[in-house]
């Protein structure tokens, strides 16, 4: 079995068609396919089912598939580990990263890292803190910043703080609260609300703060991005509470102190169990040890 074959799997998986995947392999299709029927006959199981229409993996195909993207990551990173053996840092980096991370400057950190170190591929997923912390336990992201209410903290994985925060009110232009210096969660619950996901980390943080004051709200919509909930504030559909170092990025929305607003507390985090040399390089930009 040959590392090539199992791209070759992993990029049909993706793409669901050969042609797709042959092309992001840069190979002709034909040589693809062969590639594939080959690992197949080795394998003694079909892992894909072909039609005209579409391309589907089979069970044995689906059971493949985690153990494949297992052993390119190991290859991957000991490539990289040479690499870094003879001073040159290579490979991948994969950061997750909340809708609402306010602590560091993402787009200027990548800057400055992309400029020290540019044969690093870098890929980015946005998620919940919860889904994040699991991604960097099971080794498929490298780092990741997080954002959890105060009563929260990251499990199984190396951890920084990074910032404390309180979250403030976000409400249109013309809603009668627009001109108002402060309110209150109370003054708030009368308020029909845009919220992220029920369960995950970034709504915990005005659930708990809401069911505290023994308060109840109506959430009405429910949103997996900041910027849609912004989107959807700001024409007139609800309140949101957002965090106030990230707030000021929003545009056609207006933002309110809560004079007993919640707290949250941002970290980055990565794995206790060995770090790449591309996220040690990453962790040194920001100016981070990454030691236990």
């Amino acid at each position: 079995m040959e590392l090539q074959q199992m791209r070759y799997v992993l990029a049909v998986a993706e793409t669901n068609s050969f042609t797709r995947a042959a092309q992001r392999c840069l190979v002709v299709q034909s040589a693809l396919s062969h590639q594939i029927a080959r690992l197949e006959r080795e394998l003694g199981a079909r892992l894909f089912d072909r039609t005209s229409r579409r391309v589907r993996l089979t069970p044995a195909g689906e059971a493949f598939l985690p153990a494949a993207r297992q052993c390119l990551d190991a290859a991957e990173r000991a490539a990289a580990e040479v690499a870094a053996a003879v001073g040159e840092v290579r490979g991948r980096l994969a950061v997750g990263l909340i809708p609402t991370v306010a602590a560091v400057d993402i787009p200027r950190a990548l800057h400055d890292f992309r400029r020290r170190y540019p044969q690093v591929r870098v890929s980015l997923r946005v998620g919940a803190s919860e889904d994040l912390v699991e991604q960097v336990k099971q080794g498929t992201l490298d780092v990741a910043f997080l954002g959890l209410p105060t009563t929260a903290h990251p499990q199984g994985v190396t951890t920084r703080e990074l910032a404390r925060d309180r979250l403030v009110a976000v409400v249109a232009p013309d809603h009668p609260l627009a001109g108002e210096p402060a309110v209150t969660l109370r003054r708030l619950s009368a308020e029909v609300f845009v919220d992220l996901p029920a369960g995950t980390a970034g709504r915990a943080q005005s659930d708990q703060a809401f069911a505290a004051a023994g308060l109840v709200r109506d959430v009405a919509f429910e949103v997996t991005t900041a910027d849609l909930i912004a989107r959807l504030v700001g024409q007139g559909l609800g309140v949101a509470m957002l965090p106030s170092a990230y707030a000021p990025q929003l545009a056609g929305v207006v933002t309110i102190e809560v004079a007993d607003a919640p707290a949250r507390v941002e970290y980055i985090v990565w794995s206790r169990f060995g770090i790449t040399p591309a996220a040690t390089a990453f962790l040194g930009v920001l100016d981070l040890a990454p030691g236990p």
